[in-house]
C-alpha cells in the first residue's frame, strides 16, 4: 500500500515537470535590456554593495562607534577611528573612521551592520556587479564606499559653488559655509 502511495508522488511531481518542460522560457534580459541598470530589476529591500553615507553639509556620517563590526556575524568590516580637529573636519562628531573597509569576500549581506548602526552611516545600495577574478579586489576601501559628495557642494559640473553664489533662490538653500 505505502508503495502505491510513493509511486502516485512520484507521478505527480513528473507531471509537473513534463508541464513545465513544453512551456516557454521567460528570461530577464540582463546585460542588454533598457534602461540605467540594464534590464536588471531590483525590489526595494534588496542588499547591494554598502555605501557610507554623508549628511547634508557634506560630512561623513560614521563616528567610528564600531558597532557596525561588533554586529558582523562574518566579521569582515575593519574600522580604525581617528580624532577630527578643527582644521581637519570628516565628521559631525568627535571621531571619524579613518579606514573603514568590508570584506565583500566574507560578507554574506546580512543587514546587521546597517540595523546596528545608530547615526544610519551605512546602508545598502543597489551594487551588484562585484565579481572578479583577483580576491583583494572584492576588499572595499573608505572612498569605494563613500557616497558622493551633494551637488551644492562642487561635485557636480552642472551644479556648482560658483552656480549657487550667482542664483539668490539656491543660496538660501544652500546654508553650508564656503570652503576656503
Amino acid at each position: 500500500m505505502a508503495v502505491f502511495k510513493d509511486l502516485a508522488a512520484v507521478a505527480k511531481g513528473m507531471s509537473v515537470t513534463l508541464r513545465e518542460l513544453f512551456q516557454p522560457t521567460i528570461v530577464e534580459n540582463y546585460p542588454d535590456g533598457k534602461g540605467l541598470l540594464r534590464g536588471a530589476q531590483f525590489q526595494e529591500r534588496y542588499r547591494g554593495v554598502h555605501v557610507l553615507q554623508r549628511d547634508e553639509s557634506g560630512l561623513e556620517k560614521c563616528v567610528a562607534c564600531f558597532l557596525c563590526a561588533a554586529a558582523c556575524p562574518s566579521n569582515c568590516i575593519y574600522i580604525e577611528a581617528a580624532e577630527n580637529t578643527a582644521e581637519h573636519r570628516v565628521s559631525g562628531a568627535e571621531r571619524y573612521a579613518r579606514v573603514y573597509n568590508i570584506d565583500y569576500n566574507r560578507c554574506i549581506f546580512c543587514g546587521y551592520c546597517v540595523e546596528a548602526c545608530p547615526t544610519d552611516a551605512i546602508t545598502h545600495g543597489h551594487g551588484f556587479e562585484i565579481a572578479t577574478f583577483n580576491a583583494s579586489n572584492l576588499v572595499y576601501r573608505k572612498e569605494q564606499l563613500l557616497a558622493p559628495m551633494p551637488a551644492h557642494l562642487g561635485a557636480n559640473a552642472v551644479f556648482n559653488r560658483a552656480e549657487v553664489d550667482k542664483n539668490p533662490e539656491l543660496k538660501m538653500l544652500s546654508d553650508v559655509p564656503e570652503k576656503s
